[in-house]
């Protein structure tokens, strides 16, 4: 028999497990706190539910854990984790310490969504080993129980922008958001929530019309489809005049602006030209844009511009009325920056 994971569940779903063991409802609550909030891994620790129902818990279910494989910390605090699943695959998550003023103090863990990617994003190491599978809700959420669990602290906003395409695990991803913004589970707001697509317009269909109150980030590291289509092959499926429709209808829903993350390449897509090209594209559209000066990976030949330029592009998208911003680098020096992360064992 196949185990149901506890920590996949919500707390509906432990309400019709405690039914079904002919439990009472108030159960589902006890079991809840101990999965989603106390985020234990042992049973045993769950001393108000009863040795009977432990026993049939024990027997019937299982909590999802990520066994802790190795730890890398940057020279700017930045930490990046490597897990194995029960299925002997690697994972990546990245918590990135904000240490600025008192209001503005935050722990931000980067998580993935799937084992690999299948989008093949020409600057990202993720896509670079291919597809694997989803992970589950439990999964998901395990990333950050672990790392409050294993380093004594509380992570209070998640983007999903480590390994996969979260808008193609929409389901789980969901699942994922709604136990983490439980007021009984991890608490954390939506509003400190980030889902990063690289633009898979029915998904994005999708996300407006559930109206979270969530950041939606869009990859899009070029201002025209044959720039585009050259370093993300989704944009053969869904090229930039269907995603610009799709952003349009998520603004209008939700009312909610859109980030629009803009890996800058030397000599590719970084120069004035090209930020008066993207300014056009953005007309109209309520958001806000990250430039990343693209990181190393590996053997691949992408550059960063040097400062100059990247300041020239800021200021000429600013010239156009774009509000724009330079992404704060963190990570680079272990591979945990943006695009870097490949879910492998280094020797």
């Amino acid at each position: 028999m196949m185990k149901k994971d506890l920590r996949s569940m919500n707390l509906h779903d432990m309400e019709q497990l405690m039914q079904s063991f002919k439990q009472p409802t108030f159960r589902a609550k006890q079991l809840f706190d101990w999965i989603h909030n106390k985020a234990v891994t042992d049973f045993y620790e769950m001393t108000n539910l009863g040795n009977q129902l432990l026993e049939r818990l024990v027997k019937e279910t299982e909590i999802s854990t990520l066994q802790f494989i190795k730890k890398q910390v940057s020279k700017d605090g930045t930490t990046k984790y490597l897990f194995t699943l029960k299925d002997n695959n690697y994972i990546e998550c990245v918590l990135m310490p904000y240490r600025g003023t008192k209001s503005k103090q935050r722990n931000t863990l980067c998580v993935s969504s799937q084992v690999g990617c299948a989008m093949g994003c020409g600057f990202c190491a993720t896509g670079q080993g291919g597809f694997k599978r989803n992970l589950t809700t439990g999964e998901i959420v395990s990333q950050i129980y672990t790392v409050n669990n294993n380093d004594q602290l509380r992570v209070g906003n998640v983007v999903f922008m480590g390994m996969g395409e979260p808008l193609l695990n929409f389901a789980n991803v969901i699942n994922s958001i709604r136990l983490l913004n439980d007021s009984h589970g991890q608490n954390i707001s939506m509003r400190r929530i980030t889902i990063s697509t690289c633009g898979i317009v029915p998904k994005i269909i999708d996300l407006a019309n559930l109206n979270l109150d969530i950041v939606l980030a869009i990859s899009l590291h070029a201002p025209i489809d044959k720039l585009r289509s050259q370093i993300m092959p989704v944009n053969k499926q869904y090229p930039l005049n269907k995603l610009k429709e799709a952003c349009l209808y998520y603004v209008e829903k939700t009312k909610r602006r859109v980030t629009f993350e803009y890996a800058l390449v030397d000599n590719f897509n970084d120069n004035k030209k090209h930020a008066g090209q993207l300014a056009k594209f953005l007309e109209g559209i309520f958001c806000h844009v990250n430039l990343i000066p693209v990181n190393p990976i590996g053997q691949l030949s992408y550059k960063r511009p040097d400062k100059a330029k990247i300041y020239t592009f800021l200021k000429e998208l600013s010239n156009h009325g774009i509000e724009a911003s330079i992404r704060e680098e963190k990570g680079a020096d272990i591979d945990a920056a943006c695009g870097q992360l490949r879910g492998k064992v280094v020797e």
